[in-house]
């Protein structure tokens, strides 16, 4: 059963096909539960969680051109090939989060969509998804598409119970997911970040911080982006959802990148959310969509 205060969204079917609906609804992120309550879900969720390469797309066809290069072939790749990936962020307004889904094949969107949602707890460090994943369901009950692969703007296994954000809602969907962090949360880098250039990464491993044994790789500081005579920019911190290896995560962000810092599936959900904030703000209503 879903949390109290939480109903499980109904799938809707648009043009034949499933939109995304928990496969876990008892895995619901429940704002209301005290805080033992809310680790020991994160516990069962780590435990669940599939840290390793599970999914039928193309990880050499993810990119946002369509063109991508492969063995020093330049390949145009068909819509066919391309998955759909999802990028999910979120802007704020007073107490209310503005979730936003953006959904791209390639360089193309085929679908933005938003849900703003009012937030009942405060912000606690390794139990976002308590405050935030509520929000963000309620913005994936909204889709007609069902995206191959999640981009999250937060953690996945770089957490200390190994169920950050982009974990639990995998988990709860049972489909592959990628967190893509700006801070690192905790673990050890084997190497430090400073000055690195583009293309450059480095292992995140547990520490004592974390549930999982030392020394395993939690995921990558990856060097998306960097200038070349002032190399001041940090790398992003990527780590595994759900059904997605480390190494394949840091792989995808990379193809995903596009010159930026981030991938553009969550710059585009990024500038979304912004987007519906200020309409919200200024009490307009109407948002363009790919049509």
């Amino acid at each position: 059963m879903a949390p109290a205060g939480l109903a499980v969204p109904a799938a809707r079917d648009a043009d034949g096909s499933d939109v995304p609906t928990p496969t876990h609804p008892e895995l619901l992120p429940d704002p209301d539960a005290d805080r033992e309550a809310m680790e020991r879900l994160q516990h069962e969720i780590a435990e669940r969680a599939v840290f390793a390469d599970q999914f039928s797309f193309d990880p050499t066809a993810v990119g946002d051109e369509a063109a991508v290069e492969r063995d020093d072939e330049v390949v145009v790749d068909d819509d066919d090939r391309q998955p759909l990936v999802a990028g999910v962020d979120q802007a704020f307004l007073d107490e209310s989060a503005v979730s936003a889904v953006v959904v791209s094949r390639g360089g193309e969107v085929v679908e933005r969509t938003h849900a703003v949602t009012e937030l009942s707890i405060p912000y606690v460090p390794g139990l976002l998804a308590f405050r935030e994943g509520g929000p963000i369901v309620d913005a994936l009950a909204t889709l007609d598409s069902e995206p191959d692969l999640y981009l999250f703007d937060g953690s996945g296994r770089i957490h200390y119970r190994q169920a950050g954000l982009a974990t639990h809602v995998g988990v709860l969907y049972d489909t592959p997911a990628v967190g893509v962090a700006k801070r690192l949360l905790c673990g050890d880098l084997r190497e430090h970040t400073d000055e690195r250039p583009a293309g450059w990464r480095t292992a995140i491993v547990a520490d004592e911080s974390v549930t999982a044994e030392p020394g395993t790789t939690l995921g990558y500081a990856v060097q998306t982006r960097q200038y070349d005579n002032s190399p001041v920019i940090n790398p992003v911190y990527v780590s595994p959802g759900h059904r997605v290896s480390a190494g394949t995560s840091a792989d995808l962000v990379e193809r995903l990148c596009a010159g930026h810092k981030l991938p553009e599936p969550t710059r585009r959900a990024d500038a979304y959310a912004e987007e519906v904030r200020d309409k919200q703000t200024d009490g307009e209503t109407n948002y363009d969509e790919p049509t």
